[in-house]
């Protein structure tokens, strides 16, 4: 059993290494991961340059490029053999609802499920990593999980952990990505050399956090698990525009 793990936070993030130290005793352990924070870069694809491997003082390798690159990069150009599972995490913050789109922690996962791999997305809903334990002991349950159920086809899981201790856990949820209300403004400041900049506002608070959502589930002090796929298409626009072809 090999596993993959990547992050978007960084090689050098506490969470990854408590990951790679949690899944070791199940797994051989392959870490790919950017070589600075990532946070954000969604999906991205680096095609602009050539990236570059490098080893760091921890055993872990790392890439100048976004954590989509990391996994493209270790699947279709490093590793002799496909991973048997890719695990990405574990993010300091929660990734729900929207933040899926943007993050680069639930991109990382997808690369490995779009190149036909089973991949974990393991999120610590936290600022600080207060209870990286929590996280640690939920990713190796789902991970022992998977391994004894051997899902038939790629599965695509985001999981966002509550930041408490692990006794407090109300067990585990099943769930579909909430929605948040529209990011707040830019804010705007000056630098010391007189120039404008902007800085991205702060993610909005929940809108959809009814119960089903990982929203809820997280405030219910559960473990949220939501299946992912990647298709786009607005099925129920179908009818539609095939409606406007036709008149």
């Amino acid at each position: 059993m090999r596993i993959l793990l990547s992050n978007d936070d960084g090689y050098f993030s506490p969470g990854i290494e408590h990951l790679a130290h949690v899944l070791s005793e199940v797994a051989e352990i392959v870490v790919v991961a950017p070589e600075r924070d990532y946070s954000g870069a969604s999906n991205s694809l680096t095609l602009d340059r050539p990236l570059s491997l490098r080893r760091g003082s921890n055993g872990f390798y790392h890439v100048n490029g976004t954590p989509t690159d990391c996994v493209h990069l270790a699947v279709t150009g490093v590793l002799d053999t496909l991973p048997d599972m890719v695990v990405s995490g574990i993010n300091l913050g929660a990734n729900m609802g929207d933040d899926t789109i943007y993050s680069g922690t639930v991109a990382a996962a997808t690369e490995g499920f779009l190149l036909g791999i089973p991949s974990l997305a393991i999120s610590l809903c936290s600022k600080t990593f207060g209870h990286l334990n929590t996280a640690g002991r939920v990713a190796r349950e789902l991970v022992d999980t998977l391994i004894a159920r051997r899902p038939a086809g790629p599965m695509l899981l985001n999981v966002n952990i509550p930041d408490i201790p692990y006794e407090m856990l109300q067990g585990r949820a099943i769930t579909r990505l909430g929605k948040r209300h529209k990011a707040e403004g830019m804010v705007v400041t000056v630098t010391p050399r007189n120039e404008t900049v902007y800085w991205v506002g702060a993610a909005g608070q929940a809108e959809d956090a009814e119960e089903g959502t990982d929203f809820y589930a997280v405030a219910s002090h559960q473990v949220s698990i939501t299946p992912l796929q990647i298709d786009l298409t607005h099925t129920a626009q179908l009818p539609l525009l095939r409606g406007w072809l036709d008149q």
